[in-house]
């Protein structure tokens, strides 16, 4: 179908997908992040405190992630996105008007647990049930949200901090969040069929079945994926988390750091597009092993980059696995293991991202304090991704034989 015609006759659908990967840009760490600064000096809270706050509230969303994220298995994406929209306004209300530090824990859990967990959960499931021919597409359009996000929130916000209060950001935030409510009831008066609910027809899997979490946690492929799902999660989270840190090391204005984000938000849209594109053609097994390559370039140029020149570069080789990244996983998840249950599957491997999330930061901060610095603990991290590399090869590699259409 050409593109053109596959936006129009599925616009309502795509537009609440962008939507809700937009809306979740406010429990998500590069937003969060821009206001590191100001919540540390608010609570006197150290490089390494502020982390391990924020990996405590993203680990307890990681584990009810687990259970929450089936929701979408049971309930339409025209009930359940709301209520979780509904509680995102009131996390960010939480976090302008928290006044103690030892309620931080609890407030980011419930910014990470509406927005990097729920809400993005329920844009790519829906977009992974809905579509099955043009799954890639749908992937790349829905995520177009996200990287939105990703290019004007920070600069817009870090622009405002200049004149507003950082409080009072974060209700525009939770009023933003909010008016997605009736724009997402609006979308979706027709929700699309026949694929609104988990029981109706489904893509199949592996061996030509629909797997269930239980088989999917028995299964060999999912634990040569799980380095793959920490790690740009985990390190992706602890650089935009430490970005005000990492501004100072290398001697630059925080803003011209954040300025580049829109150039690194440019190469993961076309990257996106481009392997949502690929998907619906080659499939995921040809692809997937190797979109993590280009984040040991990332950090290697972060490590050792002397100016702004280098870490542009860096921003674009990051961006080339972010991009990918947003499309990729998620439709692994449905082609290898079916749809069938894919909200229970992609939960549990929502979960292992958000735990990811937890660990960076904190293990970073952690390792900031105690005098590793920012720039040899990339080193580190480039060398992660290459053993990444080589176990998604070797598990996939295994894995393909046992697709329904594998050559």
């Amino acid at each position: 179908m050409p593109i053109l015609a596959f936006l129009r006759d599925n616009a309502p659908w795509l537009t609440a997908g962008v939507l809700l990967t937009f809306l979740s840009s406010f429990g998500q760490t590069f937003f969060i992040s821009v206001f590191a600064g100001e919540i540390r000096a608010a609570f006197g809270l150290s490089h390494g405190q502020w982390g391990g706050i924020y990996t405590l509230g993203t680990f307890a969303s990681a584990l009810v992630m687990v259970w929450a994220g089936g929701l979408t298995d049971r309930f339409r994406v025209r009930t359940l996105g709301p209520v979780i929209l509904a509680l995102s306004l009131l996390a960010c209300l939480a976090m302008a008007l928290n006044p103690v530090w030892w309620l931080l824990p609890l407030v980011i859990f419930a910014l990470r647990f509406t927005g990097q967990g729920m809400t993005s959960h329920i844009a790519v499931v829906a977009m992974s049930r809905w579509f099955i021919a043009t799954r890639g597409k749908a992937l790349s359009v829905a995520t177009l949200g996200l990287a939105a996000g990703e290019a004007l929130l920070p600069l817009l916000f870090v622009s405002l901090m200049m004149t507003w209060d950082w409080r009072a950001l974060w209700v525009l935030a939770g009023l933003i969040a909010a008016a997605g409510v009736p724009l997402l009831v609006i979308l979706l008066r027709r929700e699309r069929t026949p694929q609104s609910m988990a029981h109706a027809e489904q893509a199949l899997g592996m061996l030509a079945r629909h797997w269930t979490r239980h088989q999917t946690l028995a299964h060999f492929l999912f634990w040569f994926m799980v380095p793959a799902l920490l790690g740009p999660s985990a390190f992706n989270t602890a650089f935009f988390f430490h970005q005000v840190h990492y501004a100072e090391v290398k001697d630059m204005a925080h803003v011209e750091l954040v300025a580049m984000f829109p150039f690194y938000t440019a190469t993961g849209v076309g990257t996106m597009v481009l392997s949502g594109w690929l998907l619906d053609r080659v499939g995921t097994g040809r692809l997937i092993p190797f979109i993590q390559l280009p984040m040991v370039a990332a950090f290697l140029l972060f490590a050792y980059a002397p100016g702004p020149a280098g870490i542009f570069l860096g921003f674009i080789c990051l961006g080339l696995t972010t991009g990918a990244n947003t499309t990729v996983p998620n439709a692994f998840w449905a082609e290898f293991y079916g749809t069938g249950n894919i909200g229970a599957i992609k939960a549990m491997a929502a979960a292992i991202m958000v735990l990811g999330s937890a660990i960076g930061p904190g293990l970073t901060g952690l390792a900031i304090d105690a005098g590793l610095g920012i720039e040899a603990q990339y080193v580190i991290v480039a060398g992660y991704f290459l053993f990444t590399t080589v176990m998604m090869l070797i598990g996939i590699t295994r894995a393909r034989r046992l697709l329904p259409a594998a050559p």
